[in-house]
């Protein structure tokens, strides 16, 4: 990596993203934590923009119309304008797209000339989250010339022109990549894959993705599976980007065989520490996550929950196998009969399935039962009315043991939080645990395309093994939990940014000055 001093430095971010101030899954987790770093760095020089559902949806967001003051958003875009009520508190930006559905043909034919995007085969949400991602390319064009036109850099030739960052996250925003090259190539531009379509999807398939890796194409198994579309727009952005990222080296490895493009940079997730609880109040919110989980079990299973009870979760996306829920199930199986036949007075295991939509009945098997939460944690929900980390933070033991997971937020989430978690080598995360020193509080289990039963027999021996452990050695997992989490600080990762920043900076300037060549024109 440069020396920082040598590394050129944006004046503003410009960050788009599905989930800005619209919780749906990790990358808000990513976005939402990352931005008190970025407001570090830039103060309000850092804007985020997101999809406009109304105040009903966007509940993190707070409008402060003195933001931005003298700027018009394109007329046919309107916007909002306020901050993402998260760390740091960045500038939010949200934008309704309507207009552009008048367009769709103009804009995909036009996507296709210039960016060869088959938009052809489109279908589910592919046409919304590509006009959403145009009309957000406007919306940066409008706020980047007003920038320059505050600057008045006409009265003053020499000051330097404002350097602009623009980040889109995630195929859904790649429209705003193609949008800013063709209109506005003197932003750079950033384009990070969290999890490529098609090695998501051939997981979500049940083809063996690990076992014959060298042997897939992308554009193949797009067409096989009925990707087009998608695979599409997410290899163009890849290689049109000024920097293309993702998030671990397992990830790198997809891309480079499905996308034919390996990133430039790997820029893996870190955490924001101000979320967790300090000191008393720490142990406030652990015995009251406690309290509301034994009693919300207790109720369902219709009998009272021990207090000393092991309290295991899993959370995540619905998605069966690519998250690893189907080996928890038989992992929780396992242990049944393991405390079945054990000659030790073993406590009851009490396992919540905090995973939107699966909604179950709760199951008792001799000591473990199941407890499904089917619910978006968000302080809202009928069962609990708090938060997800208000409940995390009451956990003993999480597992995540995912077969498809390019980063893994979750277990990372449970390490902050000083819950010992076990994942497996096919997540980022896990990957990246694995290199560390403190492998009481992190447990991976290696996985494969052929070891399921092996993997879900390691789990029950190490939730077992967990809940035989004393007083003391449980504090210590716990303390080894938090320290993994601590070298997955912002503070220690945002630095992979600053290096992907100065790539797509230097990248745009050969790109720019390419355009400005006569003989190239």
């Amino acid at each position: 990596m440069p020396k920082q001093s040598t590394l050129k430095s944006p004046d503003f971010i410009f960050e788009t993203s599905w989930e800005v101030c619209n919780r749906v899954g990790g990358i808000y987790a990513v976005l939402s934590t990352r931005a008190a770093s970025m407001q570090e760095e830039h103060p309000d020089q850092v804007i985020f923009f997101g999809p406009d559902f109304g105040a009903h949806s966007n509940t993190w967001f707070r409008e402060d119309k003195t933001l931005l003051k003298g700027w018009n958003a394109p007329e046919d875009i309107p916007v909002r304008i306020g901050r993402w009520d998260v760390p740091g508190k960045p500038i939010a930006v949200l934008l309704k797209f309507d207009a552009m559905w008048s367009r769709k043909d103009e804009i995909y034919a036009w996507a296709w000339n210039r960016f060869q995007v088959q938009s052809h085969a489109a279908y589910g949400d592919y046409d919304e989250s590509c006009l959403f991602g145009y009309a957000a390319g406007m919306v940066m064009e409008s706020l980047y010339k007003w920038i320059l036109e505050k600057e008045d850099i006409s009265l003053n030739p020499s000051m330097r022109v404002p350097q602009v960052c623009v980040h889109a996250n995630e195929w859904q925003t790649a429209f705003t990549v193609f949008y800013l090259q063709d209109k506005c190539p003197q932003i750079a531009t950033l384009f990070t894959t969290h999890a490529t379509g098609i090695g998501r999807s051939i997981a979500g398939n049940g083809k063996p993705l690990y076992d014959y890796f060298e042997a897939y194409n992308g554009d193949q198994m797009a067409q096989e599976l009925n990707m087009v579309s998608k695979h599409s727009v997410e290899k163009q952005a890849a290689h049109y980007a000024d920097c293309f990222t993702t998030v671990s080296d397992i990830t790198a490895r997809e891309c480079k065989q499905l996308l034919d493009k390996a990133p430039d940079i790997v820029t893996p997730n870190g955490f924001e520490p101000t979320f967790v609880p300090k000191g008393k109040s720490f142990d406030q919110h652990r015995d009251a996550a406690r309290e509301a989980l034994r009693e919300v079990a207790g109720r369902l299973l219709g009998s009272d929950v021990p207090k000393n009870a092991l309290f295991v979760g899993i959370s995540g996306r619905l998605e069966w196998k690519n998250k690893g829920v189907d080996v928890f199930e038989e992992a929780l199986d396992k242990l049944a009969q393991k405390i079945f036949h054990s000659d030790q007075p073993e406590k009851e295991v009490v396992a919540f399935v905090m995973i939107p939509y699966l909604d179950r009945a709760p199951v008792r098997k001799g000591k473990v039962s199941e407890v499904y939460v089917p619910y978006y944690l968000d302080g809202n929900d009928p069962l609990f009315g708090k938060t997800y980390y208000d409940l995390l933070i009451g956990l003993d033991v999480t597992v995540f043991p995912s077969y498809y997971e390019p980063w893994g937020y979750t277990p990372l989430e449970s390490c902050a939080f000083h819950v010992p978690t076990i994942t497996t080598s096919l997540a980022g995360f896990g990957a990246w645990a694995a290199k560390q020193k403190d492998q009481y509080g992190v447990i991976v289990v290696d996985r494969n395309d052929s070891n399921f039963n092996e993997v879900a027999e390691h789990i029950a021996d190490d939730l077992l093994r967990y809940d035989r452990l004393c007083g003391e050695d449980k504090a210590r997992a716990r303390q080894e939990a938090a320290a993994v989490a601590k070298k997955a600080d912002w503070k220690h990762f945002f630095k992979y940014y600053r290096e992907a920043y100065d790539i797509a900076l230097k990248n745009r300037d050969k790109r720019f000055n390419e355009l400005l060549n006569p003989r190239l024109l």
